[in-house]
């Protein structure tokens, strides 16, 4: 699909400031909004990238989507995406936000070479990847409890994806949960996991997301980690699976 860059340009910019972000971008990083969106189009049917094709709805449902990660984010902050499939929220938050270090998380290497692929065309050089399962690196030193943030977008159900990420959190960092519409009743099943993982005080923030033609509304579940995890989680995730926390 050919798309015409001002007009993607005009668009993405008139979003973010619709949406109040409009000081999140700039023309350097508008170009390579329009540089991911053709790589991302040009490379889908390859890798299975996304669903949505249509640029509008692109900056909508993906790039304002992950954008709204950046204001609570702290400044310098160190940031795992777990399951970061096409690279949300990691190619967004690095082009916006060079003042991060983020590492994308996938146990397929076919996704992990397409954002490393990305990263290095996009010169985003606050970000890298890693081919693994997430609950074998979050038992690995050089990984555990080495993070400020850990990130996840429509990876797995609530009590799972606590296991999957605290591990990797620091004390005093933060989970965010990019979850849909059963994320109050998920939160409300994981209480247990939550605690068990390190977890303290957890907050359900509702975003709104305006588009040329659409609205997008779901919540971000945000767990601050307030203790240190125990040396046997996470479980291998059979185990995870078949009997969440």
């Amino acid at each position: 699909m050919q798309i015409n860059e001002s007009t993607f340009v005009s668009e993405l910019v008139s979003a973010f400031k619709e949406n109040g972000m409009g000081s999140l971008i700039n023309p350097e990083k508008s170009k390579k909004f329009y540089l991911l969106t053709e790589r991302m189009l040009s490379e889908n049917e390859k890798y299975n990238l996304t669903a949505i094709t249509e640029p509008d709805k692109i900056i909508l449902n993906h790039y304002l989507d992950c954008a709204v990660l950046c204001d609570r984010i702290s400044k310098g902050a160190t940031v795992i995406d777990i399951g970061c499939g096409a690279g949300f929220p990691s190619l967004p938050l690095a082009i916006i936000r060079d003042d991060i270090k983020i590492t994308a998380v996938d146990s397929t290497a076919k996704r992990t070479e397409y954002v490393k692929k990305s990263a290095e065309i996009l010169g985003l050089n606050n970000l890298t990847t890693l081919t693994m399962r997430a609950e074998e690196g979050a038992c690995k030193e050089e990984f555990r409890e080495k993070y400020d943030f850990a990130v996840a977008r429509a990876v797995a159900e609530l009590r799972v994806l606590t296991e999957l990420c605290l591990g990797y959190v620091k004390v005093g960092g933060k989970m965010i949960a990019m979850k849909g519409k059963n994320a109050e009743y998920e939160l409300n099943g994981a209480k247990r996991a939550i605690s068990i993982m390190g977890g303290s005080d957890t907050v359900s923030e509702s975003i709104t997301l305006k588009g040329k033609t659409d609205t997008v509304s779901h919540p971000l579940i945000i767990i601050q980690k307030g203790k240190r995890t125990p040396k046997d989680y996470p479980r291998v995730y059979a185990k995870i699976s078949k009997k969440p926390l």
